[in-house]
């Protein structure tokens, strides 16, 4: 049987992945104005709806109620993480299987996931919705410090903050910087938790009928003041019992949020109490992880994604892949930040840094003009190099001996503002 597929969003290749999965698939797009021209293949699409950002939901139900009272949607889906909601109440409005409008709610606002958390006993990290100066105050003289700082709704790292000290000048620029205009959120809010010591790692999920499979287990490399990712290598290397009590409490995790299929991007804290959560996505991991995934176990969680929105079921053959005895390889990324502040001009010795041992892919993110203001997100990052190796160690090595052989060419200036 052919699908008609709602897609929310652009979803980049995977639209075109969804109508090649089986002769006859179709598929419909509803994303916003803005997003118009980050659609691939637009003429394959049987129709195109663009809808404002700020357009309330009804209205963007009513539109997907429109096309489906005369061409019937048989599935829905998304594959990035803006709109899920959006998702979620046309889903649910017309009866298509998806997350539902809950459990994108706790896994958007960061607060409501730490409160449902505490709530089933799953992680008893402490946190708290912070208003103001004196709330903050309140959660610091209660729980102490190190705690984070951080917007309710965010990404890329952007507006975190680590509070090292109760000194009030330290807590107003926590609170500033969490409660900034990020990506067009402003206002969303500002929640306070508990700092967890320790290596990051994140956990490369997929799930079908609340069923859920470890596919990686990435290792992650942040910086230390503004925990912006560096890099990352799949698979970490874990002892076996410590890989399983990570295993274990992630689909605690999923459980907990409602989470029943699709691909998660699970970040979590290895403290020495064990695993603690930082965030979980309903998304494939950024950062090229998907890649490092594929190269590493030879698993496409992007073809998985695509089958699974096209109504296939895929867990089975992809836990076949992972007990198939594939010879142990690693995959590694690194990024190149600024290393002044200033405007990019020019990026010299790409070639050279591609020809590098076991580099795979190396990429110039920054065009000339950038403004280089500190690695204040992921925005900052400059490059990155895509390596493999027979070891861990070695295709880290080699991604960052790649990113060596680049020149940053900026321009420096007295302050940053004049080169707005």
């Amino acid at each position: 049987m052919s699908e008609h597929v709602l897609v929310v969003g652009s979803g980049r290749d995977l639209p075109g992945r969804v109508r090649a999965a089986a002769p006859g698939n179709r598929t419909t797009v509803i994303c916003r104005l803005d997003y118009l021209s980050r659609l691939r293949e637009r003429d394959e699409h049987s129709r195109v709806l663009a809808v404002r950002h700020d357009a309330p939901d009804a209205e963007w139900v009513a539109l997907a109620a429109a096309v489906h009272a005369v061409d019937p949607f048989t599935r829905i889906a998304t594959f990035g993480e803006r709109d899920q909601d959006r998702c979620a109440e046309i889903g649910h409005a017309l009866g298509l299987h998806t997350h539902s409008p809950r459990t994108v709610a706790l896994v958007h606002d960061k607060a409501a996931m730490r409160a449902r958390l505490r709530e089933t006993g799953t992680d008893t990290t402490p946190s708290a919705a912070v208003k103001d100066l004196e709330a903050l105050r309140l959660f610091v003289r209660e729980h102490g410090v190190p705690c984070v700082v951080k917007p309710t709704h965010g990404s890329a790292s952007v507006g975190v903050a680590v509070l090292r000290s109760a000194r009030e000048s330290e807590l107003a620029a926590a609170l500033t910087r969490a409660g900034g205009d990020f990506y067009g959120l402003s206002g969303t809010g500002v929640v306070a938790e508990r700092f967890h010591e320790g290596p990051q790692f994140s956990v490369e999920a997929f799930s079908e009928d609340g069923e859920h499979a470890c596919v990686a287990i990435t290792r992650k490399y942040s910086d230390p003041g503004r925990f912006v990712e560096l890099g990352h290598v799949v698979p970490a290397h874990l002892a076996p019992e410590t890989e399983e009590e990570v295993r274990s409490y992630v689909a605690r995790v999923l459980d907990a949020l409602g989470i029943t299929f699709g691909a998660t991007h699970t970040e979590v804290v290895l403290t020495d109490a064990g695993p603690r959560v930082i965030e979980t996505h309903l998304r494939m991991g950024g950062d090229e992880i998907p890649a490092l995934v594929r190269a590493a176990t030879g698993v496409d969680l992007g073809d998985c994604v695509a089958r699974q929105a096209a109504g296939e079921r895929v867990l089975p053959e992809l836990r076949e892949k992972l007990s198939g005895g594939r010879a142990p390889s690693f995959a590694a990324i690194w990024f190149a930040a600024a290393p002044v502040a200033g405007v990019l001009t020019s990026v010299e010795g790409v070639e050279e840094a591609r020809r590098t041992a076991g580099v795979e892919e190396v990429v110039v993110q920054a065009e000339p003009g950038t403004v280089c203001a500190g690695l204040e997100s992921s925005d900052g990052r400059l490059a990155y190099a895509r390596a493999t190796g027979a070891t861990a160690e070695e295709a880290l090595g080699a991604a960052r001996a790649a990113l060596t052989a680049l020149a940053f060419h900026i321009r420096t200036v007295p302050s940053i503002e004049e080169a707005v």
